[in-house]
């Protein structure tokens, strides 16, 4: 048995529950790795579960957290393909918040060369997110046009540069009025703009005469509708994901939650032939029940050769809280990583 330093939760509700304390780490299971982990990246589905508002949460005390980085610590009896000293990235049904973890050897792959602890713990998860929906579910085809939401986050940044490999128009869509030099300079979309109440209307002017034939959809509300409206004949709007219901506080606000619910947009299936549109949605956590799936999808999202993760905000472990609040704000760009100290 070793010591490990974890950030648990009793259950879900408040993030403030949320506590650094010392646990006891068992060996690796025969088909299982120990990771001695040196970053962690942060994902929206941390915030929702940490407030009982993702439907995979877990049950009672859990350890929140999807992706992770660090080196071999230990190998169980029956693998043969890692050893001791092996730089990996990694993928967990939560348990991500821990200075080490074991994890079944087909969770982990090789970190690439050149990049950092902090690029790796910041790529399946949206590098998955962003492959899945826009070419298993959008059909992402040569020259399409793209609008991309959250376009400086970890999904939207990845979105954009698989878009690129593909030629397709891009545009994107920001909160904040900040992000939108950084994304015309950094990430070269087609278009960026800012989601105010003009955004329906700045929308329309920017498509001009070019069908909008798929949509990344992760905000909600009068956003996924406007751009519902606005979608082509033939297009797919892909939903993963609903900033909208966040908060910026550490426990949900259920009376506004709930009005939101009561005023989110109704689309009605019987007239989806009549308008020729597709609405689908994906939840990337029950990809990892499905494990031979998850590794070709790894394998054709590699071969694109995506340059690594923007990396836009790096927190010790023990900034923890800090991390989160930060992210939960929408005030970042690119991945927020936390590292173990050295």
């Amino acid at each position: 048995m070793i010591q490990r330093q974890v950030y648990r939760m009793p259950k879900a509700g408040s993030i403030k529950n949320l506590k650094l304390q010392t646990e006891k780490l068992g060996p690796p299971q025969p088909e299982e790795v120990c990771v001695r982990v040196k970053a962690i990246g942060l994902n929206f589905a941390d915030i929702f579960a940490m407030q009982g508002l993702y439907s995979a949460t877990p049950q009672g005390s859990f350890i929140p957290g999807l992706e992770f980085s660090g080196e071999i610590a230990a190998v169980g009896a029956a693998v043969k393909e890692w050893q001791v000293g092996n730089k990996v990235m990694g993928v967990t049904k939560f348990g991500g918040y821990a200075s080490r973890i074991n994890s079944h050897s087909r969770y982990v792959i090789p970190l690439p060369e050149a990049w950092s602890y902090e690029e790796g713990a910041g790529f399946l998860v949206q590098g998955l997110t962003a492959y899945y929906a826009l070419l298993e579910l959008g059909n992402l085809q040569p020259g399409m046009t793209v609008l991309i939401h959250s376009a400086a986050g970890g999904v939207g940044i990845l979105t954009n540069r698989i878009c690129k490999k593909y030629e397709a128009y891009t545009i994107g869509t920001v909160g904040q009025a900040n992000k939108i030099d950084f994304l015309k300079e950094q990430e070269a979309y087609d278009t960026v703009i800012l989601r105010d109440k003009h955004f329906a209307q700045k929308l329309k002017n920017t498509l001009a005469d070019r069908p909008l034939l798929l949509i990344m959809e992760c905000i909600g509300g009068k956003i996924l509708q406007q751009g519902w409206d606005l979608l082509a004949p033939m297009g797919r709007m892909v939903v993963y994901g609903n900033a909208s219901f966040s908060s910026h506080s550490s426990k949900p606000n259920y009376p506004k939650l709930y009005l939101k619910y009561l005023q989110r947009p109704k689309i009605d299936p019987l007239r989806l032939p009549t308008q020729n549109k597709s609405l689908m949605g994906f939840n990337l956590i029950y990809l990892y029940e499905q494990t031979d799936l998850m590794h070709l999808l790894l394998q054709k999202l590699q071969a694109l050769q995506l340059a690594p993760q923007y990396i836009g905000q790096v927190y010790d472990f023990k900034e923890m809280h800090e991390a989160i609040s930060l992210f939960q704000r929408g005030k970042t760009m690119g991945k927020v990583v936390v590292k173990m100290e050295a």
